[in-house]
């Protein structure tokens, strides 16, 4: 505290100490980037304008597909050739396209294919900004899908679940639904109270609802089929070969000829229910197999081999397959083996853009190998599917996966796929879009958790600020995103990944380049040795976006002592005019 009743760092905006970092951990200005403008394919004049800024990362923003497609191809090594002048590293924004299979009207695997090619192409196109390198190329983890929401972490009970709101998909057909919490009354209570159904609940009741409806199906021909062959079976019993005991339909001709056509008809018509039959247990024995656990197929398998065992014995005689396909029906009614027709679309999702992902990053290193982009997986604003931290490690896990059981199936030994697949897919930290958890109910802690379960799949950082509801794109510092302690989460990988500024809401009102803030908001070494005077301390001294008081003595002051030597006296070594004489002129006084 000074005589004046002000603080030191009041007039230091740097600290209490204008020598002192507001982080322990330096985050260099040469490790931040800036985007070109999205809303432009002329990346010449993009890349150009940042040069001049003096940034040494250039993230060229492809976000539009219509866009990116005109971008020519000369242009982009035109890029390459820049970069290379001005030893700065180029980064690139692929499409952002929901890359799981996703429309309006449900899931398709021809969209999902499609995307496949899309996020390919991209990844092929890239390798022309950096021919020689590793160029990063990142992709949203999902986009337009509507996502679960989670309870904030302090108020997931058991009676209360985990989710706000679950988004379903059923797995056969891709159609999605929303399950949320809800109050039911059941009858026959003493007293009616009102029990809370949260979403997992409903979840698992549909899911054994859909299997108890697909076994009552089977049951309901199987019965009819056995009904039909009961009324009929003194007369069948005469058709049966002593042998072998197969019903020959043509012995038809030994029955009385008032019942033959009977007879005929209703055998008919059991072959026909017992065929269709057939053709039901077959689909739905196949979804179980298809959506079951590890455990579910081997119980499966186990009942497959005895169903083939019965029905090579009874395949004569529709009585005896009949009762083999009722044992059978039977045995699928164990609530053990009702499979998950229906999923949460997180889980979904991770399945089929680990699809897209894993088969594009193997497909474009078959082809440039050691000189492959690297596919960086991107979390998406908060409330989209896939945009939670554990979200983005279950993709990039599945997804490298897929990239090594391709890589086996091509030759590639084990170590060696599992190697190529950490070095070519990873994931990209967006410190804005995690913030929009607020809007859920989260606050700052459980948000700043959410990079923990990231940080060992960290190779790209997406630098933006927004007040957690709505997706805009300010610079750090200039809303609440806590970005000093997410960084810390991040650890070493998040401060020596590329830093891409992502400031579109700036640019498009303020109009200036927000590199100049990002700087002084984390407090980066204004030299590149690492050490002091920062950018934090610059505000208090050159009168910047966060500056104080701006100019508070009369200008003549700094004209006269504060403009270097130029503007002192003659006496005093500057060239303004002096006194012409005076005490300390040397001569005597007049």
């Amino acid at each position: 505290m000074g005589k004046g009743d002000y603080l030191v760092s009041e007039i230091y905006r740097g600290g209490y100490s204008s020598m002192m970092s507001p982080s322990n951990n330096y985050m260099s200005a040469g490790s931040f980037g800036a985007t070109t403008d999205p809303r432009s394919a002329n990346v010449l004049q993009e890349v150009s304008t940042k040069l001049n800024m003096g940034v040494k990362q250039i993230e060229i923003e492809g976000v539009s597909a219509e866009i990116f497609d005109s971008i020519p191809k000369p242009h982009m090594k035109e890029v390459n050739r820049l970069a290379k002048l001005t030893g700065v590293e180029i980064s690139l924004h692929g499409p952002v396209m929901d890359v799981a299979g996703f429309t309006q009207n449900g899931f398709s695997e021809n969209d999902r294919m499609l995307a496949e090619r899309k996020v390919r192409e991209t990844l092929m196109r890239s390798h022309d900004l950096n021919p020689d390198g590793n160029i990063p190329v990142n992709f949203h983890s999902a986009e337009g899908i509507q996502g679960s929401q989670l309870l904030p972490p302090d108020k997931r009970t058991k009676e209360a679940g985990n989710y706000q709101k679950m988004m379903v998909v059923n797995r056969d057909d891709g159609k999605m639904t929303a399950f949320e919490t809800d109050v039911e009354y059941h009858p026959g209570q003493e007293k009616l109270e009102a029990e809370r159904v949260t979403p997992e609940e409903k979840l698992a009741r549909v899911n054994r609802s859909a299997w108890d409806n697909s076994l009552f199906q089977l049951f309901a021909s199987q019965e009819r089929a056995v009904k039909i062959l009961d009324e009929t079976k003194p007369f069948l019993e005469h058709l049966k070969d002593p042998q072998t005991g197969e019903i020959k339909i043509e012995n038809i001709k030994l029955l009385p000829g008032n019942v033959q056509q009977d007879v005929f008809r209703n055998f008919r018509a059991a072959n026909d229910y017992l065929q269709d039959l057939h053709k039901q247990v077959n689909s739905s024995f196949s979804k179980a197999y298809e959506y079951g656990t590890e455990h579910q197929k081997e119980i499966l398998k186990e009942l497959s081999e005895e169903l083939r065992k019965s029905t090579e014995q009874s395949s004569k005689d529709p009585f005896a397959y009949a009762n083999s396909m009722q044992d059978f029906i039977h045995a699928l009614k164990s609530p053990d083996l009702a499979p998950e027709m229906y999923v949460t679309m997180e889980k979904f999702a991770v399945d089929k853009s680990s699809q897209t992902y894993g088969n594009a990053a193997f497909d474009t290193y078959k082809k440039f190998k050691d000189k492959s982009p690297v596919l960086v997986i991107e979390n998406p604003p908060a409330g989209f599917a896939l945009s939670t931290g554990n979200d983005i490690r279950d993709i990039v896990v599945a997804s490298r996966q897929q990239f090594v059981n391709k890589a086996i199936a091509d030759g590639m030994s084990e170590n060696e796929a599992k190697k190529q697949a950490e070095k070519f897919i990873g994931a990209t930290w967006d410190v804005g879009h995690i913030n929009m958890l607020r809007k859920f109910g989260y606050e700052e802690k459980d948000i700043i958790k959410e990079a923990e379960a990231v940080a060992p799949y960290i190779k790209h950082v997406h630098l933006s600020d927004n007040f957690g509801f709505e997706h805009t794109e300010l610079p750090m510092g200039m809303g609440n995103v806590p970005l000093k302690e997410i960084m810390e989460k991040l650890g070493e990988k998040g401060f020596n990944a590329r830093k891409i500024i992502e400031a579109s809401a700036w640019w498009q009102h303020f109009r200036s380049p927000p590199f100049q803030e990002v700087l002084e908001a984390v407090g980066s070494p204004l030299y590149s040795m690492n050490m002091a005077p920062y950018w934090n301390n610059a505000p208090g001294l050159v009168q910047g976006y966060s500056s104080g008081y701006g100019q508070m003595l009369p200008q003549i002051n700094y004209e006269t002592f504060g403009a270097g030597f130029s503007r002192l006296p003659t006496e005093l070594g500057g060239t303004a005019q002096g006194a012409q004489g005076g005490r300390m002129s040397g001569r005597p006084m007049e």
